[in-house]
């Protein structure tokens, strides 16, 4: 039997030993071997790895100030007080202009943005890039012209269950912290984090603060960012998931082009899991597979001649489980060439080309409605295919879909939430923006709204 700490060794006096691209496996042959360590590997990536700090500015609302009759005889109608609310997290800098990748829950809606160094250093940053999709970030430091130190990433289609890996963060705000394990499993695809679910996960110990860190393989590479934990007490309990260096790395190539959003290829149809009732009718031995829902006109999906009821299979290779495992696999694919799909249709294996393009987003015609209504606030926009990707909408429902709202907006108030398709609005189709527009223009006692919120549809009276 060999001891974790002896097969850890091993790993390592490889990496000192031999520069290769990828961790190479056997056994320890020697008692030097055994008393090797981690360090030179940390001494390695520690400098690239910074803590991230960000601050946001929130009022103090007394519950007993929003009572317009509280007001009227206590007064109390200034401003609100307010309150400086802090999150603490990690990055890793993958350029060495001082191009930091991080979680985005760790800098959302923040203010202020700081990084400190491993040298303790501090610098502020800008907020480059921001895709709640991946729940991933980019930063770049100010006023910097020295060059940082970097970590590289690695194709973490390379990782194999059992390999070890070291975890790098500031849990708990404590300061720098290294933990070692392995990678306890790949291809998470049910942990509900982000849009993009195909985690690594490993039982190194990640804790609050370690959001946004680094886990490296043996040689010292970037395998995936530390981005959540599954925990009862909030600490760490050996089951934690890290985003994929091959999805990172699609993140910060748009960044680096000045892109505000990512870049990503289109697929044109909505898919579906298969259940084991689905597997028997289709004869299948085990419920896997992408199963086609829908199919846009003019997509690339309608190109390759992708239809309805095709089980896709695999995609340049990878085996397809679920729609969730092949979501990452389109995603990451380079744009500009095409992608290989394999679909199982009827008791044919027929094999498709996709084109990897970007979808249009030309029409959105986005407006903030001002006027009085139950609507007032919210941001609205045509239903562009672009649009639909980044918000998961099925492109075949029409109407006009609320991007944004503020916290204070009415329409905040009474209940419509980002995402949110309005239908029809006192039995009138709502086809643009400029017909929601031309409405709440209206006065009326009661707005009956019809509104599609998660594939279902909703029907909503409100008082004018």
């Amino acid at each position: 039997m060999i001891s974790m700490r002896s097969f850890a060794a091993l790993c390592l006096s490889i990496v000192l030993a031999t520069p290769v691209a990828a961790q190479e496996r056997r056994l320890p042959s020697s008692q030097a071997e055994i008393k090797l360590s981690y360090a030179p590997i940390v001494q390695t990536v520690q400098p690239a790895v910074v803590n991230v700090y960000a601050a946001k500015v929130v009022q103090n609302r007394n519950p007993l100030l929003e009572d317009p009759i509280f007001r009227r005889f206590f007064g109390g109608g200034g401003p609100q007080p307010e309150q400086i609310q802090r999150s603490l997290g990690s990055g890793v800098m993958v350029d060495a202009s001082g191009l930091v990748v991080t979680n985005n829950h760790v800098i959302e809606g923040a203010d202020q943005v700081k990084v400190a160094l491993a040298d303790k250093r501090e610098f502020e940053a800008e907020i480059v890039l921001k895709d709640s999709r991946t729940d991933l970030a980019v930063l770049r430091l100010k006023d910097t012209k020295e060059k940082f130190a970097t970590l590289d990433l690695a194709n973490s289609d390379d990782l194999l269950v059992g390999d070890l890996v070291l975890a790098i963060g500031n849990p708990f705000g404590v300061g720098q912290t290294v933990t070692h394990g392995i990678v306890s499993a790949l291809a998470r695809t049910q942990v509900g984090i982000t849009d993009y679910q195909f985690f690594i996960q490993t039982d190194a110990a990640i804790n609050p603060g370690n959001s946004g860190g680094a886990l490296v393989d043996m040689t010292g590479k970037l395998v995936g960012i530390n981005t959540a934990i599954f925990s009862r007490s909030g600490g760490s309990q050996g089951i934690g998931f890290a985003i994929p260096a091959n999805m990172v790395r699609v993140v910060i190539a748009s960044a680096k082009t000045g892109g505000k959003a990512v870049k990503r290829p289109w697929l044109g149809a909505r898919l579906q899991a298969v259940t084991p009732e689905i597997a028997e009718t289709l004869g299948l031995k085990r419920p896997s597979g992408a199963l086609v829902a829908s199919v846009s006109k003019g997509s690339p999906s309608e190109k390759a001649g992708l239809k309805v009821s095709d089980l896709i299979v695999s995609i340049d290779g990878f085996a397809v489980d679920d729609p969730n495992a092949f979501d990452y696999r389109f995603a990451t694919r380079p744009l500009g060439g095409t992608a290989s799909i394999e679909v199982q249709r009827g008791a044919k294996a027929v094999k498709l080309s996709m084109p990897l393009e970007v979808a249009p987003d030309t029409g959105r015609d986005e407006i903030v409605l001002t006027a009085r209504s139950p609507f007032q606030g919210a941001k609205i926009a045509n239903i562009s295919p672009a649009l639909a990707d980044d918000l998961r909408l099925d492109p075949s429902v029409e109407g006009v879909v609320v991007t944004d709202l503020a916290d204070d907006a009415p329409a905040a108030g009474v209940g419509f939430q980002k995402g949110d398709i309005i239908v029809a609005v006192n039995n009138k189709r709502i086809a643009k923006t400029g017909d929601l527009e031309r409405i709440t223009n209206e006065s009326f006692r009661l707005w009956r709204i019809t509104l599609v919120r998660g594939g279902q549809q909703i029907n909503v009276t409100l008082g004018g």
